[in-house]
């Protein structure tokens, strides 16, 4: 019998890349093989064999978009009933800054480019575990059935290009040693605890950024006093309509108007690198804390919203983030964002730039401080302000008067509506 292998349930994405057929016709497989491999903006997937059988035709090449249900391709099965196919999440091919993955439209504009892998007989995991360590899988003999690159190829080519370093300079992996393994086991008891998904996908985009940024992080305060006292008149009569008015509405309120007058802080570089992407729309994005680690959802043309809609819509992202509801736009085309740890503490605290953006804002908890104001020492709520910067796109000077301008603007609430 023919068993037709089609796209299987891949949430709400559409328009799937193929990136890989991991088979060939006349190829025999058995159940749960990986067939074909597609990306999302998420996350690359496996599609497994529902039985055991012959490729009989390929319906797909690399390159082409499918959508759940397209048929991929056809085995000549045994004659058992075939499973549904499941598509299996593997490695992140993309992922967030703070938090979540970058969508494939910014990656575009990331003055890195990621080697192309295209047609490597290896998979989604072993393909983010060679990007991680800066190995080109092109250069890779793999030792896996058909010549499929394993994990183990991967390691032993790093390991050759930084054998040098024992009588020279570190050569592997961006010049960067890999940290020795260590057997904790010796020293008392330990168990491996499965990271959540978020984190893992999130895990390869923070430390591109952090290796890829020349990263400088500046410091303010400004005065909310005055705005926080108008702030809790409006969440007072917020939570009798079911939403709340937080600060950090007014703070994504006050840094589009910093940003209209510092384009440059909402730019993105130029992949030649000699030019910087200026950009006219704003669009926010904020960590969300969920169960399951941080997420960035995105406030989108937030230069066309009040206070009102911004914190409904605040309000009702950060519930899909919890509830694991977020779709890909969600998240998708942020200019700018915003990192806040408000709610739990701290002074200040650097959080790491989600390129190809070049900057993010850290709040941390407002506290009661004496201020100066000429005569005497006044009772000042002081809010600090943290702002990572890419300094091939910012300099100090930049940032400080960027900062100046939030500080005057959270200032005085009247000052937001000009």
């Amino acid at each position: 019998m023919t068993i037709d292998v089609q796209v299987p349930d891949i949430g709400d994405f559409e328009d799937v890349p193929v990136i890989t057929v991991l088979v060939a016709v006349g190829d025999m497989v058995a159940a749960e093989d990986p067939l074909v491999e597609l990306e999302s903006d998420k996350a690359t997937m496996e599609v497994p064999s529902p039985a055991a059988g012959k490729v009989a035709e390929i319906k797909v090449k690399p390159g082409d978009r499918v959508s759940q249900g397209a048929l991929l391709l056809v085995l000549e099965g045994d004659g058992a009933e075939a499973a549904p196919a499941k598509a299996e999440p593997a490695a992140p091919a993309a992922a967030p800054t703070t938090s979540a993955a970058p969508p494939a439209s910014q990656a575009d504009a990331a003055p890195m480019t990621a080697p192309d892998f295209t047609g490597i007989h290896a998979s989604p995991s072993v393909r983010a575990f060679a990007r991680s360590l800066d190995v080109d899988l092109n250069r890779i003999a793999g030792t896996g059935r058909k010549g499929r690159i394993l994990r183990e190829d991967v390691t032993a080519s790093f390991k050759s290009s930084a054998a040098p370093a024992a009588s020279g300079p570190v050569s592997g992996g961006m010049g960067i040693p890999p940290i020795p393994t260590v057997d904790f086991s010796k020293f008392g008891p330990v168990e491996d605890v499965e990271m959540p998904r978020i984190k893992k996908l999130s895990g390869p985009a923070l430390h591109r950024s952090w290796l890829n940024i020349p990263h400088v992080t500046h410091n303010e305060e400004a005065d909310i006093t005055d705005l926080d006292a108008y702030r809790r008149e409006l969440d007072a009569q917020a939570k009798q309509e079911g939403y709340r008015v937080t600060l950090l509405s007014f703070v994504v309120k006050a840094s589009v108007s910093a940003l209209k007058t510092h384009w440059e802080v909402n730019s993105s570089i130029h992949p030649d690198g000699d030019k910087l992407i200026r950009k006219s729309f704003y669009n926010i994005g904020f960590a969300a804390d969920t169960p399951n680690g941080l997420m960035v959802p995105v406030i989108r043309d937030a230069d066309r919203k009040g206070i009102v809609e911004i914190s409904k819509e605040l309000g009702d992202l950060s519930a899909k983030a919890r509830d694991g509801k977020l779709k890909g736009d969600d998240m998708a085309g942020a200019t700018f964002t915003i990192s806040s740890l408000g709610g739990i503490g701290g002074t200040s605290f650097t959080p790491i730039v989600n390129a190809p953006e070049v900057a993010i804002l850290g709040l941390t908890r407002s506290k009661m401080a004496p201020v100066w104001d000429g005569e005497a020492f006044q009772p000042r709520n002081m809010q600090p302000l943290s702002l990572s910067y890419d300094h091939r796109a910012i300099d100090g000077a930049l940032a400080a008067r960027f900062c100046a301008t939030l500080k005057y603007l959270l200032g005085d609430v009247r000052r937001l509506m000009l």
